[in-house]
C-alpha cells in the first residue's frame, strides 16, 4: 500500500493518478464535509501585515469558546506545529498512546508507545488524543481529570476532534499550576483545514515560550479573521453538532446493514475492521471513493462522513458491489 494513503488522510490527487476516474468522494479525512460558510464571503487586504490586536481578539474569542482564560491561549498556524513546539519545550521522558496520531510519537524524542488501558509509567509525560484517532475512543472528562491528577509529568491532550461533542473536553482545566497542555484544531470541525489554524492551551510560561518561538505574524490575516468570526457563530456551531450526529447515525446504520461494526465516538469518522482492508480500500477507490487504510493495521479502514445522501448511497452501493 502506497504512503500517500497510509501516512495520513488526503492524497486525492495521487488517488486520481493511480485509479483514474472523476467525481471522487474523499472520505479519507476526519474533516466536516459542511464547512463554516462565512469564509466564502469574506475579503482580505493581502497587502497589509496581520494586526497584533486582531490576533489578540481571535485568542480572546477562542478562549471564550474553549472556556479558558485568554492568558492561557496561544494561536498557532496549525496544531501540527503546536504539538512539535511544545514537545521541544517540555522534553522527555514521555509516553504516547497507541494507536494514535503519528506526530504524538515524534513530538518528544524517545517517547515510548503505550496502549489503552495501560497508561505506563505515571512519572513521565503522557501524550494522547481525546477523542482518539483512528479508533474514535473518547474518555469522559472525569477520567481525563483523574489522569491529570495521578501523573507527576505533563499531560498533553490533543483535542482536535473535541468540538463535535465538547462534554469530554479538559480544555477548561488549562492554567497556571497545572501540568496540562491542550491542543485544539480549527479546521476539522469547521471544515476549513486549509486555513491552518490551531491553539495551544497551557500555563502562561508555556504560552510565552511559544510566542517567542513563533515570532511576529504567526498567522495570516485570513486565518485570524475567519477563526474569529467562526468561533463567535454560536448558531452555526450548535446546528453543526446536531447535523454531524444525525449524519454519523445514518452512516452507522448503513454500515451495520452491510455487515460491518462501526467503531468510534467522534461523528466525523468511523473505523471498520475487515479481513483485508487494503483490498477494500482499492475496491472503493475503483469506485472513486477514497478512504483511509493503515500500513500497520491491515484489517482497519477509516471512513470519513459522507457529505450528503447521494455520497452515502454511492458508498452503500460500492460496499454491496464487492
Amino acid at each position: 500500500m502506497s504512503d500517500p494513503w497510509t501516512w495520513h488522510g488526503g492524497g486525492l490527487e495521487a488517488a486520481k493518478r493511480r485509479f483514474g476516474g472523476a467525481d471522487w468522494i474523499d472520505l479519507s479525512t476526519g474533516i466536516n464535509p459542511h464547512p463554516w460558510p462565512g469564509a466564502a464571503t469574506m475579503a482580505f487586504d493581502w497587502q497589509r501585515l496581520p494586526d497584533t490586536q486582531d490576533l489578540a481578539r481571535l485568542e480572546a474569542v477562542a478562549a471564550g469558546y474553549f472556556g479558558v482564560d485568554a492568558r492561557h491561549v496561544c494561536a498557532v498556524p496549525g496544531t501540527e506545529i503546536g504539538l512539535r513546539l511544545v514537545g521541544a519545550l517540555i522534553g522527555g521522558p514521555a509516553q504516547h498512546m497507541a494507536p494514535g496520531y503519528r506526530t504524538h510519537g515524534a513530538m518528544i524524542a524517545g517517547s515510548a508507545a503505550v496502549t489503552w488501558p495501560d497508561m505506563g509509567d505515571r512519572a513521565g509525560h503522557l501524550i494522547l488524543a481525546n477523542p482518539n484517532n483512528p479508533d474514535g475512543r473518547a474518555l469522559a472528562a472525569g477520567a481525563m481529570q483523574d489522569l491529570l491528577e495521578r501523573r507527576s509529568g505533563w499531560l498533553l491532550v490533543d483535542e482536535a476532534f473535541a468540538d463535535a461533542d465538547p462534554a469530554s473536553s479538559i480544555a477548561a482545566s488549562a492554567g497556571d499550576g497545572r501540568r496540562l497542555v491542550v491542543f485544539r484544531s480549527f479546521g476539522k470541525f469547521f471544515g476549513l483545514a486549509g486555513v491552518r489554524l490551531g491553539f495551544v492551551l497551557a500555563p502562561q510560561a508555556i504560552v510565552a515560550a511559544l510566542r517567542e518561538r513563533l515570532g511576529a505574524w504567526p498567522l495570516s490575516a485570513a486565518a485570524i479573521a475567519i477563526g474569529t468570526a467562526a468561533y463567535a457563530d454560536a448558531g452555526w456551531i450548535a446546528a453543526a453538532r446536531q447535523r454531524l450526529g444525525e449524519e454519523a447515525a445514518a452512516l452507522d446504520a448503513m454500515l451495520v446493514r452491510r455487515g460491518h461494526r462501526p467503531v468510534g465516538a467522534c461523528p466525523l469518522f468511523r473505523l471498520i475492521e475487515v479481513d483485508d482492508a487494503h483490498a477494500l480500500f482499492e475496491r472503493l477507490a475503483r469506485c472513486a471513493i477514497l478512504t483511509r487504510p493503515f500500513a500497520d493495521q491491515p484489517r482497519w479502514l477509516r471512513l470519513g462522513l459522507p457529505a450528503d445522501a447521494v455520497a452515502l448511497e454511492r458508498l452503500d452501493a460500492a460496499l454491496v458491489d464487492g
